[in-house]
């Protein structure tokens, strides 16, 4: 149960931070202010709660840490339930400071989903998003179970992850305004619908593999000092 509390509020930090900076202040900050305030969230997140459940808050993480031989199946999934709870509420949280500016609304300003295509950011396809989210979240969960493994040095996990999460935004926020993580991307869209909810499925299935993908490697030891 205290794992589970760690992953949801880890959870809803990330979202308040990042989709918050994103529908709040992204007029302001612009992409490269978006991106630094997802990193600082995980940062946030894993220094001050990574001690109590490794600070995944995201299932794409898990499912590597799963399938890199780290953790139980029922362990899995009471921190894939935590997170996306998180993710809701943090998406609620946003969306209802949002709704205090006179002249916002959610079909028109959004809630930070993530999605693709034509009138979304950049326009990419659906192949470049299937391609970016995959790839960007084989990075981010291979850089994840390089730094908390066996040799890494210690005290500087939460920052090189928060670090490499900023860098995936800034190659990848006008492609799909970077999921990486399906929680992430499920809050935001239960409240947009249409689109949003449409397209949810490649931000759950492109993470999902990528992650998957990262946990196998490392597992048989083509990226982890331990083999």
């Amino acid at each position: 149960m205290k794992k589970a509390t760690a992953e949801f509020l880890g959870t809803f930090i990330l979202v308040f931070f990042g989709v918050g900076s994103a529908v709040l202040m992204g007029s302001h900050i612009g992409m490269q202010g978006i991106a630094i305030a997802f990193g600082l969230s995980i940062v946030a997140a894993a220094y001050g709660l990574g001690a109590i459940s490794g600070a995944h808050l995201n299932p794409a993480v898990s499912l590597g840490v799963l399938l890199a031989g780290r953790m139980s199946a029922a362990e899995f999934l009471t921190y894939v339930v935590a997170q996306i709870f998180g993710a809701i509420v943090g998406a609620f949280a946003i969306y209802v400071i949002a709704t205090g500016k006179a002249d916002y609304a959610i079909a028109t300003n959004g809630l930070g989903q993530n999605g693709f295509g034509l009138g979304y950011n950049g326009g990419y396809s659906m192949g470049a998003a299937l391609v970016f989210e995959t790839v960007a979240t084989f990075l981010f969960v291979t850089v994840i179970l390089g730094v908390t493994g066996a040799g890494a040095p210690a005290g500087f996990a939460g920052l090189a992850i928060g670090l490499t999460l900023t860098g995936i935004h800034l190659v990848g926020i006008d492609v799909t305004g970077v999921s990486v993580n399906p929680a992430r991307s499920i809050g935001p869209a239960l409240f947009v619908g249409g689109t949003a909810l449409a397209q949810l499925w490649l931000f759950i299935v492109a993470p999902l593999v990528g992650g998957a993908l990262a946990g196998i490697a490392h597992r048989a030891g083509l990226t982890s000092a331990e083999a």
